[in-house]
């Protein structure tokens, strides 16, 4: 579905590339995460994806077609929800009525009951929202427009608690088994429950690429106050009164996803990391 390849990407006056020679591929499908440091290149590789920048080398392609031709055809069948956006002073039924023509698979039907799981309705003045509900409605515009690729950038950044476990049910309520939703974001917890795929990416390029039934088929991450288990781990992270611990999963054990404690041992060690998934093959 999206192919890129060996993309390099600046801005202008900046020595360093934010990209370098950077490559991925997504399958068609699924909640991916993206996840890394401040400055890895997270919220470019999304407008990228989408068209709205140009790399200096490489292309993306999406269904084959490269995205910087800006062809109807993709641009109707990609959305991109950014971090920081504005909404026009007027109504969500005004605000429907001009941007809902560009994306043929629009259901308003899909949209009230995107809204419903934020406990909004349709009959909402956008310049009247607080920043929290602008996303939420955003959002739930962006789902109903049913394109394949939906990229969200930082999307529960503004949320309050209830907002991100309504966040959470949003997404996997409805998914479609042909849609691909690509989120990028700094808050792992959030979101660690709902993904399908990992993608972990720092100096230019991608550490870590596993689904994650992978990961924990065979990583197991366990909170602990064991001093052994915690010396023994392939990585610690510390807590109150104890640790939050990585193991190989030698015994195929149930195991929750800890998607903060996955990034931070990649970071730190990623040939290591990415080891444990040849050894768990062999094994």
């Amino acid at each position: 579905m999206l192919e890129i390849e060996n993309l390099t990407f600046n801005y202008p006056k900046q020595r360093e590339n934010v990209l370098e020679d950077f490559s991925l591929q997504l399958e068609p499908g699924g909640i991916y995460g993206l996840l890394g440091r401040n400055g890895a290149g997270k919220s470019t590789l999304l407008y990228l994806i989408c068209g709205l920048l140009f790399p200096q080398k490489g292309r993306v392609l999406y269904n084959g077609i490269n995205t910087r031709r800006r062809l109807t055809k993709t641009l109707t069948d990609i959305f991109i929800v950014p971090e920081e956006f504005s909404l026009p002073p007027v109504s969500l039924m005004q605000y429907v009525k001009v941007n809902a023509p560009f994306y043929p698979k629009f259901s308003m039907d899909d949209m009230k009951r995107h809204l419903s799981t934020f406990d909004l309705d349709a009959d909402v003045k956008l310049n009247a929202l607080s920043m929290g509900q602008k996303k939420k409605v955003y959002m739930s515009f962006a789902l109903a427009c049913n394109t394949s690729m939906l990229l969200m950038d930082e999307p529960t950044n503004g949320l309050d608690i209830p907002g991100k476990s309504a966040f959470r049910r949003f997404i996997c309520s409805s998914l479609r088994d042909d849609q691909t939703i690509l989120i990028s974001t700094h808050q792992a917890r959030d979101i660690d429950s709902i993904l399908d795929h990992v993608i972990i990416m720092d100096n230019h390029n991608v550490l870590f690429n596993k689904p994650a039934f992978d990961i924990v088929s065979a990583l197991k991450f366990v909170s602990t106050q064991d001093r052994d288990i915690i010396k023994s781990a392939l990585y610690a992270q510390n807590t109150p009164g104890g640790a939050t611990v990585m193991l190989p999963n030698n015994n195929n054990e149930d195991s929750r996803l800890d998607l903060e404690v996955l990034f931070n041992f990649a970071l730190e060690s990623p040939e290591m990391l990415n080891r444990q998934f040849i050894n768990h093959t062999d094994n």
